[in-house]
């Protein structure tokens, strides 16, 4: 069991987040965050908030940095749009071994490092239902 404790952020694949930002800012009135490289990932991500204080849901604009980074490959494939829905958990490592014995099909065994310092995985979208599921351990304070 992965036990969740929120939804941790959305990602959604992009060409550019200059050109998407306005939409995200100006229809749906999401707060912008800023942006951060993860080099590992080979993508830019820009970071909004939607909703009340306390109750915001982040929205992850995943611009590729690189022809064979994961999200170009996803754009050229699928078409820009929404890439995984990510929940944050405790214990990361934990929940990934529970699951690979289990039997749930993995994409990632191991965690690795994600935007804001997290540990992240994923799971297969086979193995989700047809969704792209992340897994987010968020950094120690």
């Amino acid at each position: 069991m992965i036990q969740a404790k929120a939804i941790n952020h959305i990602g959604i694949a992009v060409k550019s987040i200059a050109a998407h930002r306005d939409f995200y800012e100006k229809t749906l009135g999401a707060r912008w965050e800023g942006e951060e490289t993860v080099a590992e990932q080979k993508v830019k991500v820009g970071f909004l908030l939607v909703g009340p204080d306390g109750h915001e849901v982040r929205l992850e604009l995943l611009e590729p940095t690189a022809p064979d980074s994961p999200i170009s490959g996803f754009i050229e494939k699928k078409g820009e749009g929404l890439h995984h829905v990510a929940y944050t958990v405790d214990n990361i490592q934990q929940r990934l071994d529970a699951l690979k014995a289990s039997g749930l099909k993995l994409i990632d065994e191991k965690p690795r490092t994600g935007a804001h310092h997290t540990q992240i995985a994923f799971l297969h979208p086979k193995a989700s239902c047809g969704v792209l599921t992340e897994l987010c351990q968020p950094a120690a304070h």
